[in-house]
């Protein structure tokens, strides 16, 4: 389904004027005006939004000091290899028309000078690969697709800032993009993800990170080193897997027969015992409670820490306790910490 999203542009608004810009948008237009062909040298910005253009005009083939053109919200089936001559040609938008990857010109990935492409709301049902060659791309929206993965290849656009894939058929992320060390805003929302990378740690400049609308539930200890000022994380299975789900597996005789010893720090020898068994308690965890000195093997209770997340929020995180009789609670009770504390956790849940 077409949706608007947010733009994210690197042309300056003072670069267009009213000699070097035309503004076409709803005029119902099939074909391009005559004056507009007879301009060509002179436009460095080109709206042709909303009108009934099919295929891209071969004529904007000799526009060759275009910079800007937005071409939404047409019919557009295809792009043909006209777009290849526009070597200036720094934003491409092309949203909420019918466009899937066979309406790329093969060579799309050598329009080196492109670094904003919006193709949110056309018909892809997988990631074009020409755009993973534009290594200069610093915007990337491909929103309200179909799009089911996303290549490794990703990695190649070092240089991107924003990246909306919002809207898809996504069920991962590749750990690649962790590569993208500039990227200041992703958009994962409403897909179908389930777990997300810990090379998520990598992305120090992330600041926007929308994940609401998926299947999360769980996040990677990883995130809480990010320093988000944005974070969306409503309707996931994550709170109510935490709350509602938790699972614990009575402990057998031999898990509690080597708690005590570990416990009570029984002394013993690897000649006193089996290789097993000193292998046994060896594995054995300590509870995270600080205030509890009770160990695990493979018995444990699953249980949610909210944990303070960029000063901001109160963000929840899977760890495990001995028992279902050892709780974890903050030191913390004052009402006025637990209001602010709730009105945090709303904000990453809800909004």
């Amino acid at each position: 389904m077409a949706q608007n999203y947010a733009e994210w542009t690197s042309s300056s608004d003072s670069e267009f004027n009213e000699e070097n810009s035309e503004d076409l948008s709803h005029s119902e237009l099939e074909v391009l005006p005559n004056y507009v062909l007879e301009d060509h040298s002179n436009l460095k910005s080109l709206q042709l939004s909303h009108n009934n253009f099919v295929t891209f005009p071969k004529e904007l083939g000799s526009f060759l000091n275009l910079v800007s053109i937005d071409i939404s919200n047409n019919g557009l089936t295809n792009i043909g290899c006209e777009i290849l001559y526009l070597k200036k040609l720094n934003n491409l938008t092309a949203k909420n028309n019918l466009l899937d990857n066979d309406a790329l010109p093969k060579d799309f990935g050598l329009m080196t000078s492109l670094e904003t492409v919006n193709f949110s709301g056309n018909r892809f049902k997988e990631f074009p690969m020409q755009l993973t060659e534009i290594r200069l791309l610093k915007g990337l929206f491909l929103g309200a697709n179909q799009i089911s993965s996303v290549p490794s290849a990703v990695k190649n656009l070092t240089q991107l800032e924003t990246l909306y894939l919002g809207g898809n058929c996504l069920t991962d992320v590749p750990a690649e993009l962790g590569s993208l060390h500039r990227l200041s805003s992703l958009v994962l929302c409403d897909n179908q993800l389930h777990s997300l990378p810990p090379t998520f740690i990598h992305l120090r400049k992330l600041r926007s990170l929308s994940l609401h609308n998926n299947m999360l539930s769980t996040l990677p200890q990883e995130i809480v080193a990010l320093n988000l000022t944005e974070l969306s994380l409503r309707n996931n299975p994550l709170v109510v897997r935490f709350v509602q789900d938790l699972s614990f597996d009575p402990p057998s005789l031999m898990e509690l027969a080597g708690r005590v010893i570990k416990v009570e720090k029984v002394k013993y020898t690897a000649s006193d015992l089996p290789l097993n068994l000193v292998n046994y308690l060896t594995s054995a965890q300590r509870c995270v409670n600080p205030k509890c000195k009770g160990v695990y093997f493979s018995s444990k209770v699953e249980n949610v820490k909210f944990v303070d997340f960029c000063g901001k929020y109160r963000l929840p995180l899977l760890q495990y306790l001995c028992s279902p009789t050892c709780t974890y609670t903050s030191s913390c009770s004052d009402s006025e910490t637990d209001d602010e504390d709730s009105a945090k956790m709303k904000k990453v849940l809800l909004g």
